[in-house]
């Protein structure tokens, strides 16, 4: 298997960045795992207040236990809070992944 290969692989497989540290390339690898970290803990702490906050609603009865009002309560919760940054998270995080495969191959390209 080749450099470049193996550097895709890690990069697309395991985390944007993991095909940098293989590569020896430390610089671009520190801020694709920094930014893709940062995306991946927006995205959770979002997903860990919106599923309390509704849990929270069921408890108290504001929310009936039906999937389809619960569903509606998460699109609302969503739509009304911070929809905008997990959106731009989520687009962040995949533009990281896309630089960090596109960017290792280019790499391994040209070193050999």
């Amino acid at each position: 298997m080749s450099r470049a290969s193996r550097a895709v692989l890690l990069a697309a497989l395991v985390f944007p960045g993991a095909g940098h540290f293989f590569l020896k390339r430390k610089v671009m690898a520190w801020i694709l795992v920094l930014t893709s970290s940062a995306c991946l803990y927006q995205l959770i702490v979002s997903a860990v207040v919106t599923a309390n906050s509704i849990s929270d609603k069921i408890m108290h009865g504001k929310i009936p236990l039906d999937v389809e009002q619960i569903s509606a309560a998460v699109s609302t919760e969503l739509a009304t809070e911070g929809g905008i940054m997990l959106s731009v998270a989520s687009w962040m995080l995949l533009v990281c992944w896309l630089i960090g495969v596109l960017d290792a191959y280019r790499i391994a390209k040209l070193s050999e």
